[in-house]
């Protein structure tokens, strides 16, 4: 069987090829997985609806967003020009969470080549996040029935404060961070559990704390994992600030992925942050995801 991977072509937004985002990943990533056989074919998503939106957003950021008349603060926390390609592209990747959630549930094991927007919280978007798929995925498959008790795992270089404070009071996800202590944001929320790493950390310490912690979520009765996999911990990231090899990277999925697979945990993989000075080295960094989830179906 064939890992489900969802993408789509309006992952890539026109955001101008100067901007310090690498938009442009998104179709390199897709291109290189059918290049190297990680997949042959992928599940295409729709744009998220409204209502599965306003489950983690509040009505009137969704129409701001949709009608782009987000005020020009809001729109510069966010990073993005909010042009017609950058809605379609936050409607499309968060559609594309959901859809893998579900996939997960089908196939034990999915992943999205987007996805991963945790600074997005209910009344507005910030630091390259428009709309919090992982939230909104999450709230989607507890409003259906289909989990009851999840956890986020969320293992980008920058807190997912925006899934802590979507979820702070909601006791049926958990919210599990391991980030840079001094990087962005500068004021962290409060997950259910915040792990933070100092400046230069590598990949025998990184890989020893991961360890411990998954160790110790074990111990909790989970139905279902979303895994925020970003690749901005590798020691050439322009905005991380840890030391993590490109075997570290791979460590971590596998050691993530198996945790829970081994235990009949559905996992639904997405992609999160990755800024690598060396374009194709990232491309490749976030490629890991896909190889280690490919490995296990």
């Amino acid at each position: 069987m064939e890992l489900p991977v969802v993408n789509h072509k309006d992952y890539v937004a026109k955001i101008g090829d100067d901007h310090k985002f690498p938009i442009n990943k998104f179709g390199e990533l897709a291109k290189y997985l059918i290049d190297h056989k990680i997949v042959k074919n992928f599940y295409n998503p729709l744009a998220c609806s409204f209502e599965t939106l306003n489950r983690a957003h509040s009505k009137n950021y969704i129409n701001d967003i949709k009608n782009k008349t987000l005020d020009e603060n809001a729109i510069k926390k966010i990073g993005f020009p909010l042009v017609d390609s950058v809605v379609q592209r936050s409607l499309v990747a968060t559609g594309g969470t959901v859809l893998a959630s579900k996939l997960a549930l089908n196939y034990g094991i999915a992943c999205n080549t987007a996805g991963g927007s945790h600074h997005a919280n209910y009344d507005g978007g910030a630091g390259y996040c428009v709309f919090n798929d992982v939230a909104v995925a999450a709230h989607y498959l507890l409003d259906r029935g289909f989990a009851n008790r999840i956890l986020i795992v969320d293992l980008d270089v920058h807190q997912g404060n925006g899934n802590s404070e979507i979820f702070k009071d909601n006791k049926h996800v958990f919210t599990f961070s391991m980030h840079s202590k001094t990087n962005y944001p500068a004021k962290k929320s409060i997950s259910d559990l915040d792990i933070e790493l100092q400046d230069n950390l590598e990949d025998d310490a990184y890989i020893k704390t991961l360890k411990f912690y998954l160790n110790e979520l074990n111990n909790e009765n989970f139905d279902f994992v979303f895994y925020i996999a970003g690749v901005d911990i590798h020691f050439n990231d322009r905005l991380g600030k840890l030391k993590i090899s490109d075997e570290g990277i791979k460590k971590r999925d596998e050691l993530v992925i198996e945790n829970f697979s081994s235990k009949r945990i559905p996992i639904c993989g997405v992609l999160g942050g990755g800024y690598n000075k060396d374009f194709n080295k990232l491309v490749e960094l976030h490629s890991l995801l896909h190889q280690s989830c490919a490995k296990l179906i």
